[in-house]
C-alpha cells in the first residue's frame, strides 16, 4: 500500500493527474471486497482520477447506506476523493472515522499508512490552497497527526516510523529540545530498532546544539558528552564515521572554558576559595586545554590559605561544573 498510495501522493503533489498510471486505490489495500456497483465505479472514477465525478457516487451511497457491511470501503474511497482533490486535511478525518468504528476492516492498516503519507507530505513541504494558491503549511496539524497514529497503534512498525518522522521534523527544523525528547522517546520505546544507533547520534546533536555558551547552563553539554560517550562505547564504527571523537573534545573544550570562567568569576568578587576549587578541576578533569594553562597561572596567585582551605573538586562533571562549590566568602581575611 505504501509504494503505490506514494506514487498518488507524488503525482498529487506535482499537479499531473495521468490516467491510469496507478493502482486502484482499494487494490493497495489488498483486500477482498464485497461486489458493490457504485464504489466499484468510484474506484474507476479515482483510478481515472476523476475525483469530482467519483464524490458525486460516494456522498450520496454513504448517507443512504449507514450500515452497509462494505461502509468501510465508501469512506476508504471518499479519503481518496479528497487525496486527490488537494484537501489532505479531510482526507484525514474521513480515514479517522474509518478507522474509530471499523477497527477489524482489512482497511484499517491501509488506512493508517495512508494518514501517514498526509502527514509526511505536510512536513516536506506540502501546501494547502486558498483562493486557488497553494499557500497555507500544515506543519502542526502533520505532527499532530503522527501522533494520533503512534496513540491508534502503539509499537506497531507505522508508529515507530511516525515517531521518528516527528523527531527528525523536529531536529531538521531546529527545534533541538523537542528532537531531543522525542528522540529519547524512540529509543526507550523502540529499543531493538536497527535504527537507535542513528537516533541516538542525532539525539547527541540535539542535545549539543542547545548549549547556548559559556555563560549558560552547562546541561546540554553535559548531557551531549554522556550520549556521545555512548554512541563511542556502543557503535564504534559509527563514531568513528561521525567524528564523535573530536565533538567529545570539543565538548570538553566548553566544559573547560566554563568552569575556567567560574574560577575567574570567584577570583574577581573576592572568593578566593571558590577560585581555587575551579582551577583546581580545570586543571584535573582538562589538563591540557589552553583553560588548564590560565588555570595554573591563576591559581598560582592565590593566596596559600585559600589554597590550604579549598576543598578537592568533586570528581562528579556534572556537580562540579552546574553549580558553585562555595557560597560565600570562606576564609577571607
Amino acid at each position: 500500500m505504501v509504494g503505490a498510495a506514494a506514487v498518488v501522493l507524488a503525482v498529487s503533489v506535482a499537479g499531473a493527474q495521468p490516467a491510469g498510471s496507478e493502482p486502484s486505490p482499494t487494490h493497495r489495500a489488498s483486500q477482498q471486497i464485497i461486489p458493490n456497483p457504485v464504489l466499484d465505479r468510484a474506484e474507476g472514477l479515482l483510478t481515472a482520477h476523476h475525483w469530482q465525478a467519483a464524490h458525486d457516487l460516494i456522498v450520496p451511497w454513504l448517507k443512504s447506506h449507514p450500515k452497509a457491511p462494505d461502509r468501510d470501503r465508501g469512506l476508504f474511497l471518499l479519503a481518496e476523493v479528497y487525496f486527490q482533490s488537494g484537501d489532505r486535511i479531510r482526507a484525514f478525518y474521513h480515514l479517522d472515522e474509518l478507522l474509530d468504528n471499523y477497527p477489524e476492516s482489512r482497511l484499517f492498516y491501509p488506512a493508517m499508512e495512508l494518514q501517514y503519507e498526509i502527514a509526511d507530505a505536510y512536513l516536506r513541504g506540502y501546501k494547502n490552497t486558498f483562493l486557488g494558491l497553494a499557500v497555507l503549511g500544515a506543519e502542526d496539524e502533520a505532527i499532530e497527526m503522527l501522533y494520533r497514529i503512534q496513540e491508534r497503534s502503539p509499537g506497531s512498525p507505522l508508529a515507530e516510523k511516525a515517531l521518528r518522522r516527528t523527531a527528525d521534523y523536529y531536529f531538521a527544523t531546529s527545534q533541538f529540545d523537542l528532537a531531543a525528547d522525542a528522540y529519547g522517546a524512540f529509543v526507550r520505546s523502540y529499543p531493538r530498532s536497527p535504527d537507535v544507533p542513528q537516533v541516538k547520534l542525532r539525539q547527541a546533536f540535539s542535545s549539543l546544539a542547545q548549549f547556548r555558551g559559556p555563560n549558560f547552563d552547562a546541561t546540554p553539554l553535559i548531557d551531549a558528552r554522556a550520549q556521545f560517550k555512548d554512541v563511542q562505547a556502543r557503535y564504534p564504527d559509527l563514531a568513528a564515521e561521525a567524528n564523535v571523537g573530536q565533538w567529545i573534545d570539543k565538548i570538553d573544550a566548553d566544559l573547560a572554558r566554563k568552569a575556567y570562567q567560574a574560577g575567574d568569576y570567584y577570583r574577581r568578587t573576592g572568593y578566593p576559595t571558590g577560585a581555587v576549587y575551579y582551577y583546581r578541576y580545570v586543571i584535573e578533569t582538562y589538563p591540557n586545554t589552553r583553560e588548564a594553562a590560565l588555570a595554573r597561572r591563576d591559581l598560582s596567585r592565590m593566596p596559600a590559605w585559600a589554597i590550604r582551605q579549598t576543598p578537592k573538586p568533586a570528581a562528579n562533571t556534572d556537580e562540579a561544573t552546574t553549580r558553585p562549590a562555595v557560597s560565600g566568602p570562606q576564609g577571607l581575611k
